[in-house]
């Protein structure tokens, strides 16, 4: 086999996964991730529905799959993408640009095999989730899972809370946001419906939470907006 037709195959799985990872696609982000023509991109769509994949053409828009197509009978759940997610993160900040690019192409791959809510929910968990350069690799919390979703789904959620020098935990109802690891420590940002403003707490000294089925309005701000207006 020709260098050139190697190439081509592993571009035309490479487009498939990208299609799968994303809700749509164009040909002008395709030719640029590739680097190559948006003709040959056009050749490439055309050969993937000739093989038979369900491309969608929207004009002035791009290419989708059809919905329900899978190339892999790999199934995960929202959690399992979450801790992905947070383990892509975790490892940026802590290792070589060669590592982290294979990382990124493994990513794509778990991506491909997600239903399209679950693929937007863990996106949105990727903004929503920030980590130090030096974290802590032998802190834990088991709520972490649960948080998370309650992030991405806009869950209330109550949590017995014991700050530092107390005795007595205090039950505080809150919004998740986002966590963040720093410190060496896990954090949770949420809305204090208490407060009533956002307020930092630490995961590890959270004694109980419960994950309510009562949904709260997305808060519209980025977790990079709300550094920029705590500054």
């Amino acid at each position: 086999m020709k260098d050139n037709d190697t190439k081509r195959i592993s571009r035309l799985t490479s487009i498939l996964l990208q299609l799968q990872a994303k809700r749509m696609v164009t040909a002008t982000a395709l030719a640029k991730k590739y680097n190559v023509s948006t003709r040959t991109i056009y050749r490439d769509i055309k050969a993937l529905e000739e093989a038979g994949v369900p491309i969608l053409t929207e004009d002035g828009k791009g290419y989708s799959l059809m919905e329900h197509y899978r190339i892999a009978p790999v199934a995960f759940t929202e959690t399992e993408a979450n801790a992905l997610i947070t383990a892509q993160k975790l490892v940026a900040g802590n290792s070589d640009s060669s590592f982290l690019e294979e990382l990124a192409k493994a990513m794509d791959k778990v991506k491909a095999v997600l239903q399209h809510t679950t693929i937007a929910n863990t996106e949105m968990l990727a903004d929503r989730l920030a980590v130090s350069n030096a974290y802590a690799k032998d802190s834990s919390t088991k709520f972490l899972p649960a948080l998370q979703c309650a992030i991405t789904s806009c869950f209330v959620t109550k949590i017995d809370y014991q700050k530092e020098g107390q005795i007595q935990s205090e039950e505080r109802v809150v919004e998740p946001f986002a966590v963040l690891n720093t410190q060496n420590n896990w954090l949770l940002l949420a809305w204090c419906r208490l407060r009533k403003d956002f307020r930092f707490f630490r995961i590890d000294r959270m004694r109980r939470i419960d994950v309510s089925s009562e949904k709260f309005k997305q808060h519209k701000l980025t977790l990079q907006e709300f550094f920029n207006l705590s500054k």
